[in-house]
């Protein structure tokens, strides 16, 4: 096994590394930290931070997010579906339409038992 080729892999990832680690150093280095109230107040998730972590909230923040992923990994599979077409043929394209048909199919006990709703 010829390990030379595997050089640039090896490289890229430690200048990766390297970059990674430098930047967010100079960032805690040089960044002005001057915490106050408005900084540390909780935002978006309508609940404080640092509180028992066994507190109760409302389960349709997890429903949007299981749905949001739910529908993002659609499209992932679209795009690339939709560019090698013509390469896959018959079969391809079958197994999409099984996919997208779970996929509608999923959409619609969703859309059925409320899981859209906001009140």
């Amino acid at each position: 096994m010829n390990l030379a080729a595997y050089f640039p892999v090896f490289l890229f990832l430690l200048v990766g590394l390297g970059l990674g680690i430098a930047l967010v150093s100079i960032g805690k280095i040089l960044g002005p930290s001057k915490p106050d109230s408005d900084k540390n107040a909780p935002y978006e998730c309508g609940f404080e931070a640092f509180e028992d972590a066994r507190m109760k909230f409302d389960v349709r923040y997890y429903l949007v997010a299981i749905l949001f992923i739910i529908f993002d990994i659609e499209t992932a599979f679209l795009f690339p579906w939709g560019v090698a077409l013509r390469d896959i043929g018959w079969f391809g394209f079958l197994s999409m339409m099984i996919f997208l048909v779970e996929l509608l199919l999923g959409f619609a006990y969703i859309w059925r038992k409320g899981g859209l709703e906001w009140e």
